[in-house]
């Protein structure tokens, strides 16, 4: 599983020309799905983001988290993170998770995210949406989980 989170000063996204989902200030997260990932790396992930300090504080360090500033998190389903372009001009996408997967996945993590304690917002799976946001710095951090049954993410993969 990987997320790419952006640190924003407000984010959106629109399916079918409406907003379906919006946050101000907060974090703004796209999420690939891979093959061979489960609901703990999603819980694992959802909770690594949810108290990921990249706000700064008075001092002006990054060390405040989404819910630490009065923020939300916007979830973005993305199975192109998962792109792999180091051979030729057509990213093959051949380890993402296919969509049944994927999409149960994506929500494990959402509610997930929802028990963080900060507003959360989502895209749609499987539908085309138009994402606007303001970065805030700009701030971008990858968060790839790790391998199920290896490290944080417990033996329960």
């Amino acid at each position: 599983m990987r997320g790419l989170i952006q640190r924003v000063a407000w984010a959106e996204v629109e399916v079918a020309q409406r907003v379906v989902g919006r946050i101000e200030r907060g974090l703004l997260v796209y999420l690939g799905v891979a093959l061979d990932d489960t609901a703990a790396q999603a819980r694992w992930l959802a909770g690594k983001i949810s108290e990921l300090r990249i706000f700064e504080d008075g001092g002006g360090k990054m060390n405040l988290s989404a819910g630490g500033v009065g923020g939300g998190i916007l979830a973005v389903p993305n199975f192109t993170l998962l792109g792999d372009a180091r051979k030729g001009r057509r990213p093959a996408f051949t380890a993402a998770a296919v969509p049944v997967i994927a999409k149960k996945l994506f929500e494990e993590f959402v509610s997930a995210l929802r028990q963080g304690g900060c507003p959360v917002a989502s895209g749609v799976f499987g539908e085309h949406m138009t994402v606007r946001a303001a970065a805030d710095g700009p701030v971008n951090i990858i968060i790839d989980t790790p391998l199920a049954g290896k490290g944080e993410t417990g033996a329960d993969g």
